[in-house]
């Protein structure tokens, strides 16, 4: 049987505002499973899959240094960026325009698997099958999460990010893949807290633009394919 999933497009969204919606929904389904284990409640959780852009923002998880930010808030402001302590794991990370961000709020355990690690290696999936797509091959590094080019080369150049946070098997945040994105955006920042990695985007990769719907659409179907659910919208 299929699971169903909540698919929403925000657009392009300020980051604290995406980032407080992850979180009621996270909660709302937190809580809910707690209310159904004391049969407190005969309601169903939900699946969420969240697509958006944020204006440039850079984000540490809860185990990054803050030293990996090369940039004083003053610099922040020059650059029109802003800067948020998060929840997530992971180190420091860059969003903007032309990044396509996808945040699952998933109830693993309800209708999935419980394993973390599948979880994320199905994420990585889905986006190493929309860069076949389009005649890009990529995969995974040992040691590291996300997805890169010519892994294990002096070329080794990172094009998905990822950070996630997890309790009680539901899950938040998710994935940063750069499509169209300002790669300059990340000389201001150590990537991930990983020294001497360089990072790329489709459209660097092909020398052209993308159309962003059209990735966004691949990718929601691959997501779609590897955890066997049906899209239904709000």
């Amino acid at each position: 049987m299929l699971a169903e999933v909540v698919l929403e497009d925000l657009g392009s969204i300020d980051y604290k505002k995406a980032w407080d919606y992850q979180e009621k929904l996270f909660k709302s389904t937190v809580d809910l499973k707690i209310e159904i284990r004391r049969n407190e409640s005969s309601e169903s959780t939900k699946n969420y899959l969240l697509f958006c852009e944020h204006p440039h923002v850079y984000t540490l998880g809860k185990s990054g240094d803050q030293t990996h930010l090369l940039l004083s808030e003053d610099r922040l402001e020059e650059i029109n960026a802003t800067y948020y302590k998060i929840n997530r794991g992971g180190d420091i990370t860059y969003h903007g325009p032309g990044q396509l961000v996808m945040y699952p709020i998933f109830d693993l355990e309800s209708y999935f698997f419980t394993d973390i690690h599948k979880y994320m290696r199905f994420l990585e999936e889905a986006v190493i099958r929309t860069l076949a797509e389009y005649g890009v091959d990529s995969g995974r590094v040992e040691g590291y999460t996300g997805v890169w080019l010519d892994g294990g080369t002096a070329k080794e150049r990172k094009i998905c990010a990822m950070g996630v946070k997890s309790s009680r098997w539901v899950t938040m945040h998710g994935i940063g893949f750069n499509v169209n994105t300002d790669l300059n955006y990340f000389n201001y920042i150590v990537p991930c807290g990983i020294e001497d990695k360089s990072v790329t985007s489709l459209e660097k990769e092909l020398g052209h633009p993308v159309d962003m719907d059209e990735v966004k659409s691949k990718l929601q179907y691959h997501v779609a394919e590897l955890f066997n659910a049906k899209y239904i919208n709000t």
